[in-house]
């Protein structure tokens, strides 16, 4: 039986869970890290955050880009919720879970960090950034899922409320008034 919100699940609980052996996830998978990740990349591919993220990777000015990412990654945590909240729990005690979290928080990073440099290249960046490196890390910790679990879940925002009202502190933060 998997339980503990899968802490302490081996690959050979695993394989029997889903009736095969646990040979045969090692034909795939190394590692029980390695199938961790595979699944954060499955899910992402099931629910086609790549298309999703096409309307973002096109656009060049860094404003367009900051509501965009929002948009679509304010939409996105709502669909991913379940699997974040068990990978948070679970990273402090299991390389495998802390792996996989780390995995797509790196990808979340990787778009902030589009962002950032976009507005850096346009001198749009607020100038209280003294380093753009110090912009990436807060606007990656904003859209942390804990921050949209608090204000959705806890404060009882609409996910629409949550977009609009990110997306407008996110402009406010980051981008140079004229």
């Amino acid at each position: 039986m998997i339980d503990n919100n899968g802490q302490g699940v081996r690959m050979t609980d695993i394989a029997k869970h889903i009736g095969i052996s646990r040979q045969a996830i090692y034909l795939h998978f190394e590692s029980r890290t390695e199938l961790m990740i595979a699944t954060t990349h499955y899910v992402d591919d099931v629910l086609g955050l790549d298309d999703r993220l096409k309307s973002f990777h096109a656009l060049k000015d860094g404003t367009s880009m900051l509501k965009e990412y929002v948009h679509v990654w304010g939409n996105y945590i709502p669909e991913i919720y379940a699997i974040g909240k068990v990978l948070i729990q679970m990273k402090d005690t299991d390389k495998g879970a802390a792996a996989a979290w780390n995995d797509r928080m790196l990808e979340l990073r990787k778009g902030c960090n589009k962002i950032i440099s976009a507005l850096e290249k346009e001198k749009k960046l607020c100038s209280k950034w003294s380093s753009p490196i110090d912009a990436v890390d807060m606007f990656w910790t904003i859209l942390s899922v804990h921050n949209w679990e608090q204000l959705t879940k806890d404060c009882g925002w609409s996910n629409e409320d949550y977009i609009i009202r990110m997306k407008s502190m996110l402009i406010s933060s980051f981008i140079a008034k004229k």
